[in-house]
Protein backbone atom coordinates (compact mmCIF):
# COMPACT_ATOMS: atom_id res chain seq x y z
CA UNK A 1 0.00 0.00 0.00
CA UNK A 2 1.15 3.46 -0.88
CA UNK A 3 0.82 6.85 -0.12
CA UNK A 4 1.53 10.36 -1.25
CA UNK A 5 3.23 11.95 1.49
CA UNK A 6 4.25 16.03 1.60
CA UNK A 7 6.64 15.71 4.60
CA UNK A 8 7.47 13.98 7.81
CA UNK A 9 8.84 15.22 11.28
CA UNK A 10 10.43 12.70 13.44
CA UNK A 11 10.65 14.31 16.79
CA UNK A 12 7.16 16.47 17.06
CA UNK A 13 5.84 18.07 20.07
CA UNK A 14 3.26 19.78 19.20
CA UNK A 15 0.97 17.28 17.47
CA UNK A 16 -0.20 15.33 20.30
CA UNK A 17 0.89 13.69 23.63
CA UNK A 18 4.56 13.03 23.88
CA UNK A 19 7.25 12.99 21.55
CA UNK A 20 5.74 12.46 18.27
CA UNK A 21 6.67 10.82 14.47
CA UNK A 22 4.88 12.92 12.11
CA UNK A 23 3.32 12.46 8.30
CA UNK A 24 2.07 14.67 6.93
CA UNK A 25 -0.01 13.86 4.12
CA UNK A 26 -0.49 15.26 0.27
CA UNK A 27 -3.72 16.66 -0.60
CA UNK A 28 -6.68 18.53 1.20
CA UNK A 29 -9.94 19.86 0.01
CA UNK A 30 -9.96 23.33 2.23
CA UNK A 31 -7.85 26.43 0.82
CA UNK A 32 -7.42 28.35 4.71
CA UNK A 33 -6.20 31.87 4.53
CA UNK A 34 -4.10 31.27 7.34
CA UNK A 35 -2.68 27.45 6.21
CA UNK A 36 1.02 27.06 6.69
CA UNK A 37 1.50 24.22 4.25
CA UNK A 38 0.11 25.43 1.21
CA UNK A 39 2.41 23.23 -0.75
CA UNK A 40 -0.13 20.45 0.62
CA UNK A 41 -2.68 21.26 -0.90
CA UNK A 42 -2.67 19.39 -4.52
CA UNK A 43 -3.94 15.85 -4.58
CA UNK A 44 -1.92 13.26 -5.73
CA UNK A 45 1.49 15.09 -6.07
CA UNK A 46 3.97 14.59 -3.02
CA UNK A 47 6.42 11.82 -2.57
CA UNK A 48 4.72 8.01 -3.40
CA UNK A 49 5.75 6.05 -0.13
CA UNK A 50 5.04 2.81 0.93
CA UNK A 51 3.48 1.44 4.57
CA UNK A 52 6.66 -0.53 4.84
CA UNK A 53 9.02 1.96 3.81
CA UNK A 54 7.21 4.12 6.47
CA UNK A 55 7.21 1.54 9.00
CA UNK A 56 10.65 0.87 9.15
CA UNK A 57 11.57 4.28 9.76
CA UNK A 58 9.00 4.95 12.08
CA UNK A 59 10.32 1.68 14.01
CA UNK A 60 13.53 3.59 15.12
CA UNK A 61 11.92 6.02 17.23
CA UNK A 62 9.76 3.84 19.26
CA UNK A 63 11.85 4.10 22.14
CA UNK A 64 11.58 8.26 22.31
CA UNK A 65 7.80 7.47 21.53
CA UNK A 66 7.71 4.97 24.68
CA UNK A 67 9.87 7.36 26.82
CA UNK A 68 7.56 10.03 26.61
CA UNK A 69 3.84 8.82 25.90
CA UNK A 70 4.14 9.55 22.59
CA UNK A 71 3.39 7.79 19.18
CA UNK A 72 2.53 8.64 15.65
CA UNK A 73 0.40 11.36 14.09
CA UNK A 74 -0.80 11.14 10.24
CA UNK A 75 -1.66 14.89 9.36
CA UNK A 76 -1.75 16.90 6.21
CA UNK A 77 -2.99 18.09 3.81
CA UNK A 78 -6.09 16.05 4.88
CA UNK A 79 -5.25 12.44 5.95
CA UNK A 80 -8.99 11.32 5.17
CA UNK A 81 -8.33 11.62 1.40
CA UNK A 82 -5.99 8.65 1.73
CA UNK A 83 -8.16 6.15 3.54
CA UNK A 84 -6.66 2.44 2.66
CA UNK A 85 -3.27 4.19 3.29
CA UNK A 86 -4.24 5.17 6.31
CA UNK A 87 -5.73 1.79 7.55
CA UNK A 88 -2.69 -0.42 6.95
CA UNK A 89 -0.29 1.94 8.34
CA UNK A 90 -2.25 2.30 11.64
CA UNK A 91 -2.83 -1.58 11.64
CA UNK A 92 0.80 -1.69 11.85
CA UNK A 93 1.64 0.46 14.16
CA UNK A 94 -0.92 -0.81 16.19
CA UNK A 95 0.73 -4.49 15.84
CA UNK A 96 3.73 -2.26 16.75
CA UNK A 97 2.32 -1.21 20.10
CA UNK A 98 2.56 2.57 18.65
CA UNK A 99 0.11 5.35 20.15
CA UNK A 100 -2.03 6.52 16.52
CA UNK A 101 -3.19 10.38 16.15
CA UNK A 102 -5.13 11.43 13.30
CA UNK A 103 -4.80 15.21 12.57
CA UNK A 104 -7.86 16.23 10.58
CA UNK A 105 -9.94 19.10 9.70
CA UNK A 106 -12.67 16.29 8.87
CA UNK A 107 -13.79 18.42 5.27
CA UNK A 108 -13.91 15.68 3.17
CA UNK A 109 -16.34 13.53 5.70
CA UNK A 110 -19.63 11.98 3.82
CA UNK A 111 -22.30 9.47 5.14
CA UNK A 112 -21.91 7.83 1.44
CA UNK A 113 -20.90 4.26 2.44
CA UNK A 114 -17.82 4.02 0.35
CA UNK A 115 -16.24 6.73 2.47
CA UNK A 116 -17.74 5.56 5.77
CA UNK A 117 -16.91 1.94 5.63
CA UNK A 118 -12.94 2.67 5.38
CA UNK A 119 -12.72 5.07 8.13
CA UNK A 120 -15.27 3.19 10.74
CA UNK A 121 -12.07 0.81 10.09
CA UNK A 122 -9.47 3.48 10.67
CA UNK A 123 -11.02 4.36 13.59
CA UNK A 124 -10.52 1.03 15.17
CA UNK A 125 -6.90 1.66 14.95
CA UNK A 126 -7.36 5.26 16.20
CA UNK A 127 -6.41 6.33 19.77
CA UNK A 128 -6.96 9.79 19.41
CA UNK A 129 -8.16 12.54 16.76
CA UNK A 130 -6.81 15.75 16.31
CA UNK A 131 -10.17 17.92 15.34
CA UNK A 132 -9.50 21.31 13.54
CA UNK A 133 -12.37 23.61 14.40
CA UNK A 134 -11.98 26.41 11.74
CA UNK A 135 -15.21 28.32 12.50
CA UNK A 136 -18.94 27.98 13.88
CA UNK A 137 -20.05 30.18 11.40
CA UNK A 138 -20.83 28.61 7.99
CA UNK A 139 -20.93 31.69 5.67
CA UNK A 140 -17.48 32.83 7.52
CA UNK A 141 -16.22 29.20 7.19
CA UNK A 142 -16.66 29.93 3.04
CA UNK A 143 -14.73 32.94 3.05
CA UNK A 144 -11.89 31.61 5.26
CA UNK A 145 -11.86 28.02 4.17
CA UNK A 146 -13.41 28.10 0.59
CA UNK A 147 -15.98 25.27 1.82
CA UNK A 148 -18.68 25.07 3.84
CA UNK A 149 -18.67 23.56 7.51
CA UNK A 150 -21.71 21.45 7.62
CA UNK A 151 -19.92 18.13 7.22
CA UNK A 152 -17.10 19.09 9.64
CA UNK A 153 -19.71 19.27 12.36
CA UNK A 154 -21.47 16.00 11.38
CA UNK A 155 -17.60 14.50 11.72
CA UNK A 156 -17.58 15.76 14.98
CA UNK A 157 -20.84 14.35 16.27
CA UNK A 158 -20.00 11.04 14.23
CA UNK A 159 -16.71 10.45 16.48
CA UNK A 160 -18.91 11.20 19.22
CA UNK A 161 -21.46 8.71 18.49
CA UNK A 162 -18.39 6.36 17.90
CA UNK A 163 -16.60 7.37 21.18
CA UNK A 164 -13.61 8.71 19.83
CA UNK A 165 -11.35 10.54 21.92
CA UNK A 166 -10.81 14.19 20.47
CA UNK A 167 -8.65 17.02 20.99
CA UNK A 168 -10.26 20.20 19.77
CA UNK A 169 -7.93 22.57 18.02
CA UNK A 170 -9.32 26.34 16.96
CA UNK A 171 -6.77 28.32 15.56
CA UNK A 172 -7.54 31.99 16.75
CA UNK A 173 -7.22 35.15 13.85
CA UNK A 174 -7.12 38.40 15.19
CA UNK A 175 -10.91 39.66 13.26
CA UNK A 176 -11.78 36.64 11.86
CA UNK A 177 -12.07 33.44 14.21
CA UNK A 178 -11.93 35.74 17.65
CA UNK A 179 -15.23 37.09 18.07
CA UNK A 180 -16.84 36.29 21.41
CA UNK A 181 -20.39 35.36 19.74
CA UNK A 182 -18.55 32.71 17.26
CA UNK A 183 -16.29 31.52 20.25
CA UNK A 184 -19.63 31.27 22.48
CA UNK A 185 -21.27 29.49 19.91
CA UNK A 186 -18.58 27.17 19.07
CA UNK A 187 -17.71 26.48 22.80
CA UNK A 188 -21.88 25.24 23.00
CA UNK A 189 -21.26 22.84 19.88
CA UNK A 190 -18.27 21.50 21.72
CA UNK A 191 -20.03 20.86 25.10
CA UNK A 192 -22.31 18.78 22.88
CA UNK A 193 -19.55 16.06 22.12
CA UNK A 194 -18.97 13.63 25.36
CA UNK A 195 -15.19 12.52 24.07
CA UNK A 196 -13.22 15.82 23.77
CA UNK A 197 -10.45 15.11 26.16
CA UNK A 198 -8.45 18.63 25.59
CA UNK A 199 -9.57 22.32 23.91
CA UNK A 200 -6.25 23.57 22.16
CA UNK A 201 -6.10 27.49 20.83
CA UNK A 202 -3.37 28.39 18.55
CA UNK A 203 -2.91 31.31 18.17
CA UNK A 204 -2.30 32.59 14.50
CA UNK A 205 1.10 33.13 13.30
CA UNK A 206 2.95 34.28 10.05
CA UNK A 207 5.29 31.42 9.23
CA UNK A 208 3.84 29.99 6.03
CA UNK A 209 3.87 33.00 4.64
CA UNK A 210 7.08 32.48 2.80
CA UNK A 211 5.53 29.45 1.12
CA UNK A 212 2.91 31.00 -0.32
CA UNK A 213 5.20 33.63 -2.00
CA UNK A 214 7.29 30.72 -3.32
CA UNK A 215 3.87 29.55 -4.92
CA UNK A 216 3.54 32.30 -6.60
CA UNK A 217 0.19 32.97 -4.16
CA UNK A 218 -0.86 35.60 -2.49
CA UNK A 219 -1.31 35.92 1.19
CA UNK A 220 -4.48 36.75 2.04
CA UNK A 221 -4.00 37.52 5.48
CA UNK A 222 -0.71 39.54 5.00
CA UNK A 223 -1.81 42.66 7.56
CA UNK A 224 -2.77 40.66 10.65
CA UNK A 225 -0.60 39.81 13.57
CA UNK A 226 -0.70 37.15 15.87
CA UNK A 227 -3.22 37.74 18.91
CA UNK A 228 -2.84 38.70 22.17
CA UNK A 229 -2.09 36.83 25.22
CA UNK A 230 -5.34 38.36 26.91
CA UNK A 231 -7.13 37.59 23.81
CA UNK A 232 -6.10 34.05 23.77
CA UNK A 233 -7.01 33.23 27.67
CA UNK A 234 -10.45 34.81 26.60
CA UNK A 235 -10.81 32.36 23.75
CA UNK A 236 -10.24 29.30 26.12
CA UNK A 237 -12.48 30.45 28.67
CA UNK A 238 -15.75 31.01 25.95
CA UNK A 239 -14.66 27.68 24.08
CA UNK A 240 -14.54 25.53 27.74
Amino acid sequence: MVGNIHSIETCGTVDGPGIRYVVFTQGCLLRCQYCHNADTWNIGEGKAVSVEELMKDVKSYIPFMKASGGGITISGGEPLLQLDFLLELLKECKKAKIHTTIDTSGGCFSFDRSFLDPLDEVLKYTDLVLLDLKHFDSKKHIKLTGKPNEQIKQFALYLNEKKVPIWIRHVLVPGITDTPEDLQNLGSFIKTLNHVEKIEVLPYHRLGVYKWKALGLKYPLEEIQTPSEETVKLAYKLLS
